[in-house]
């Protein structure tokens, strides 16, 4: 492993057996599902490979359904710049899983595979801040406010604190070995995603009043949890408001084909 370089995982397993999206698309599974004409987990992929910062690939997924799907990921696992691994019974626990199969020390980068507006660049960025933040995890955020602007359309989850409301960007570091912890804790909230309050929960009832009376920042709901894991928690705040679009439903498909069309 070379200095500051990552291994990326990406999760990329079904959760939902009778997703819609996967049904009208006609896919295998949701990660195989086309966006301007190529599966969403061949986006993530040559984001990744095109980054400075990746070292190797992991593909939390069903291999053998997604191999036949794309002559790109064949030649990729055949020149071993990719492999995958099996994915277990939630997205946390493949990821918990997968670094588990690596070195304590490897620095990790977390995403999905239903991320196919990542880019090299965001990708870069996202890791240099969290390198530069000197943490054991950062989180990749995006103000709400920027989203709305740029992507007036676009539905999403939104958790609001003192300073703002912030959305997700299926990004995270884990730098050190202690922030396995994390990866560990992530597994208790993560059917709670959808639900802040039951997330914000997590750091005592008292942070849950005070978020609700618009008391609690950002930065103080992550230090409370880095106290109570024992850990360093960083909010990563990103300037690319597409970082936080994934695609969900087809309504998010049909707003992501726009933008790459317009992108092209």
């Amino acid at each position: 492993m070379k200095p500051e370089t990552f291994t990326a995982i990406i999760l990329a397993a079904d959760r939902d057996a009778g997703d819609p999206l996967v049904a009208a698309s006609g896919a295998c599974c949701k990660a195989m599902v086309k966006i301007d004409g190529t599966p969403m987990l061949e986006h993530v992929v040559r984001a990744l490979m095109e980054s400075r910062a990746i070292e190797a690939i992991i593909i939390s997924g069903r291999r053998d359904q997604q191999l036949p799907g794309s002559e790109f990921l064949r030649g990729a696992l055949a020149r071993g710049l990719i492999r995958w691994t099996e994915p277990q019974d939630s997205p946390s626990t493949s990821a918990y899983r997968a670094m588990q199969s690596l070195a304590s020390n490897t620095p990790v980068l977390v995403t999905t595979a239903d991320h196919p507006l990542l880019r090299a660049e965001i990708v870069n960025d996202f890791l240099q801040r969290s390198l530069a933040s000197g943490a054991d995890v950062g989180v990749g955020l995006t103000d709400y406010a920027s989203i709305r602007a740029r992507f007036p359309a676009a539905k999403k989850t939104v958790t609001r604190f003192r300073d703002g409301g912030f959305c997700g960007c299926n990004l995270f570091t884990f730098m050190t070995p202690a922030s396995h912890r994390v990866a560990a804790a992530w597994r208790r909230v993560e059917q709670q995603r959808k639900n802040p309050l039951r997330v914000i929960g997590q750091l005592g009832w008292w942070s849950v009043l005070r978020y609700l009376l618009g008391w609690i920042t950002l930065q103080q709901a992550l230090d409370k949890l880095s106290l109570r894991l024992d850990v360093s928690i960083t909010a990563i705040h990103l300037p690319y408001p597409e970082a936080a679009i994934d695609v969900d439903s087809i309504a998010d498909q049909r707003l992501v084909e726009g933008i790459a069309g317009n992108d092209n």
